[in-house]
């Protein structure tokens, strides 16, 4: 490299002159990864920075040449006489060339990463030492090869009505490059996760696809919604049949059912109707919470008017008696 190609290592590895060794090497191995080759294909924009993090880190990533570097700046090369990674005497200047290495002559991204930085590991052909990566918590630790792995999981939205996700349904879903059979099982509710297998991203090199992730979610019913994993419906009474109760008819998912209500209920008071509400994946059936809505009649009769302004003259109940001892 001449003086004019200096480039500021640590910039390109986004660490400072005070870094430690590892916080060096844990910023590269984020880079490596996010640029590699085999998950940007045909993208030569990210097979340069990969090529460009691979120098900076040969560079800083070796103590003598890390002071050396820091010592002479650009002209640390003309200090140093160094050999190839494979043993071959090469001059200063020699840089490793990304383009002469054979993915496939790997095991591992970690086998790959060791033998382009010089550095021994366990499956390199040329060298049958421990690998300094995968010993310290590196790439062969925490991730599978890539060679080897699958590709990438996917999650799409499927938007389903209440009587759908109720029942269950059979359903065709376009994803693009082809058209897939989708079984929605009963009893599905907002968040629930339908797994494809082998309908995700494919791996390029292993040939494998991911999985991929149905999310439910539920457009609004007029009459049902959910509170947390409850079935909910409102349902109106009038005045009379709060005070001496009554029997009414309530819609739930499987038809309608015969409801008593209680003399004396207030407005917001709710029923538990047992065995009503939301099917589950198990075949069982929970509860459906019946909330009471009081509602107010309008346009009465003349007689009806007469006998509400009756039972004003005539009852005794003051509902807001307890409000005359509220204070701040």
């Amino acid at each position: 490299m001449g003086a004019n190609d200096y480039k500021d290592y640590y910039s390109v590895l986004g660490v400072n002159k005070n870094s430690t060794s590892e916080e060096i090497k844990k910023a590269f191995r984020k880079l490596a990864v996010k640029y590699h080759p085999d998950r940007n294909p045909d993208n030569k924009a990210s097979e340069e920075k990969f090529k460009e993090i691979s120098e900076a880190y040969e560079v800083l990533g070796d103590t003598e040449k890390r002071q050396k570097y820091d010592q002479f700046g650009r002209y640390w090369q003309q200090s140093e006489s160094r050999q190839s990674p494979w043993g071959n005497p090469t001059s200063s200047n020699t840089k490793v060339n990304v383009n002469d290495f054979k993915f496939g002559d790997y095991a591992n991204f970690d086998d790959f990463i060791n033998d382009l930085l010089g550095r021994p590991f366990a499956n390199n052909p040329r060298n049958t030492s421990t690998s300094g990566f995968s010993n310290s918590g590196g790439f062969g630790t925490q991730s599978q090869s890539f060679s080897n792995a699958k590709g990438s999981d996917i999650e799409k939205t499927i938007n389903l009505k209440y009587s759908q996700a109720y029942h269950g349904i059979e359903t065709k879903l376009n994803l693009g490059a082809e058209t897939v059979n989708v079984k929605i099982p009963a009893g599905a509710k907002n968040g629930t996760k339908i797994r494809l297998r082998g309908k995700g991203q494919l791996n390029p090199l292993s040939k494998q696809r991911g999985d991929l992730y149905l999310k439910v979610e539920l457009q609004p019913h007029d009459f049902f919604q959910f509170e947390d994993d409850k079935l909910v419906c409102e349902v109106p009474i009038s005045p009379h049949e709060a005070v001496l109760g009554a029997e009414i008819t309530v819609p739930t998912p499987e038809g309608e059912v015969k409801v008593k209500i209680p003399a004396g209920i207030r407005h917001g008071q709710s029923l538990r109707l047992k065995g009503k509400g939301w099917s589950s994946t198990k075949g069982d059936y929970g509860d459906l919470l019946v909330k009471i809505a009081l509602a107010t009649p309008n346009n009465i009769s003349v007689q009806e008017k007469e006998y509400y302004e009756k039972i004003r003259e005539i009852s005794k109940d003051n509902p807001r008696a307890n409000l005359s001892k509220i204070q701040l």
